[in-house]
């Protein structure tokens, strides 16, 4: 022990305040658990101060400058330039979106008497940890379970090296101080599209730089061509199959294009977004006997549980699938196994939404997943043209596309892109959840006139084509 250290036992010491980390020290608290929760900066993680929030509050900004923008085909017209007071933005962002939710967060802890402490954990050994406090000097934990949520960090290459000032990660680029006039961004995943798109619509020229044939490489394509079309109409510059390299010089980014040929484009800011990693720096997990594999990942089983059995990790550090919904329920499940519950992360699939424009949301098997397993498959689609909720809303662009199982009928996956379909994939993966078959789907009743119609008219196409054999009417 550190002298002058102070030595406290717990029940359960969680390690991180992200969502996976603060609900699993809420529900272990429920449960009747003494609990620690150890985190060095706001509670919230990621997610909340730096990820998920602030970038869907700086996105709804964008939308409200962009909604203004096309209003006269409606009939609302707007005399004069539309100003962005970008301060005014960035403090409405933190002081009344994210302060007010790390506050809920805090106080949730305290009303769960959780105990939490401020400052970095690493362990000693397999029952004890040594928190480096932020107020300064050493505390020592003993604990019976523990449970490491420390989320993932930006992927920081050598091929382009972030510089915290002009070169930044998703972090820096939700905290700039002013709109960039040229924004070029690294990477055309889910982060580097939604940030790009805010920012156009903010009136940057953005030019987005990705390696693959195909933005959001792992989504299926026809959502990706809905996207392409609208990225082109807000003049986003997107250059596929293409490699930045060698940093920001001169106020110009330097960009091999496929034929080889080297290009350079103006940029004021640069955001480089190539993907996290799980972040377990400082842990020393060998003292607790514990691993990462050659992704950085800790191996954990159904109930979140290490080969360190009294030791469990959630989140970020545990899958490649880094989801802070999912978190959330991994935490849950750790913390009810800890009190010996028989909980397991048995879901059969997570959602997964990008906030584009249109936005993008996906549950279950694409057509080819459900192909590449030896599926009958059966696909239908359904156009928010044909919505009228959505003609109404004046937001058109996109389309509901199911899968299904032909022989047995079940609802295998869904993907669409449209008007806040963020909301509307909940329904389906609740369906998959209960094992649905279309049929379920395409006989209840959805209201009228709403956007889930385009579930409900993409559902009885589906059944019409099972219910015929798969001939084409």
């Amino acid at each position: 022990m550190v002298m002058g250290s102070i030595k406290i036992g717990t029940e359960v010491l969680v390690i991180g305040g992200g969502p996976g980390g603060y609900i699993a020290a809420e529900r272990a608290a429920q449960l009747g658990k003494d609990v620690v929760l150890v985190e060095s900066e706001e509670l919230g993680g990621t997610c909340l101060n730096h990820g998920c929030i602030p970038s869907k509050a700086l996105i709804s900004v964008g939308d409200l400058v962009n909604k203004v923008k096309d209003a006269e085909e409606r009939g609302v017209r707007l005399n004069g330039t539309i100003e962005i007071d970008f301060t005014k933005t960035q403090d409405w962002k933190q002081n009344k979106v994210i302060k007010r939710l790390t506050s809920g967060v805090a106080a949730m802890m305290k009303a769960g008497q959780v105990e939490v402490v401020r400052g970095k954990a690493k362990f000693v050994d397999p029952h004890t940890v040594e928190i480096a406090l932020n107020e300064g000097g050493n505390a020592v934990y003993t604990f019976k379970h523990c449970i490491i949520a420390t989320g993932s960090k930006a992927v920081n290459p050598k091929f382009f090296p972030i510089d915290h000032e002009n070169v930044v990660s998703a972090r820096g680029a939700l905290a700039f101080a002013e709109i960039p006039k040229n924004f070029v961004v690294v990477g055309g995943g889910y982060i580097g599209v939604e940030l790009g798109i805010a920012y156009a619509k903010l009136g940057a020229n953005v030019t987005i730089v990705e390696a693959a044939g195909q933005l959001l490489p792992s989504t299926d394509p026809d959502m990706v061509q809905v996207l392409m079309r609208k990225l082109r109409r807000l003049n986003i510059n997107v250059m596929l199959n293409s490699k930045a390299g060698g940093g920001l010089q001169n106020g110009k980014v330097k960009v091999e294009e496929s034929d080889g040929k080297i290009v350079e484009i103006d940029a004021d800011k640069v955001l480089v977004a190539i993907g996290r990693r799980p972040y377990t720096e400082g842990l020393e997990l060998e003292h607790a006997g514990l691993s990462i594999d050659e992704m950085g990942f800790i191996h954990v089983d159904d109930q979140m549980r290490t080969k360190v059995p009294h030791i469990f990790a959630i989140g970020d550090v545990v899958s490649p699938v880094m989801l802070a919904h999912k978190a959330s329920m991994q935490g849950r499940v750790a913390a009810e196994a800890i009190a010996g519950e028989p909980s397991h992360a048995d879901w059969k699939t997570v959602p997964a939404v990008i906030f584009t424009d249109p936005e993008i949301a996906t549950v279950g098997l694409t057509e080819k997943q459900a192909q590449e397993q030896g599926i009958d498959v059966v696909v239908a689609k359904h156009p928010f043209t044909a919505i009228g909720r959505a003609l109404t809303m004046a937001e058109t662009d996109g389309l509901v596309k199911l899968v299904a199982d032909r022989q047995s009928g079940v609802l295998l996956g869904a993907q669409m892109a449209g008007p806040e379909v963020s909301e509307l994939i909940g329904e389906i993966t609740h369906a998959i959840e209960m094992g649905a078959l279309v049929a379920d789907v395409a006989l209840t009743p959805h209201y009228h006139p709403t956007l889930s119609e385009g579930i409900l008219e993409a559902a009885q196409k589906l059944l019409h084509t099972i219910e015929a054999g798969g001939k084409k009417k």
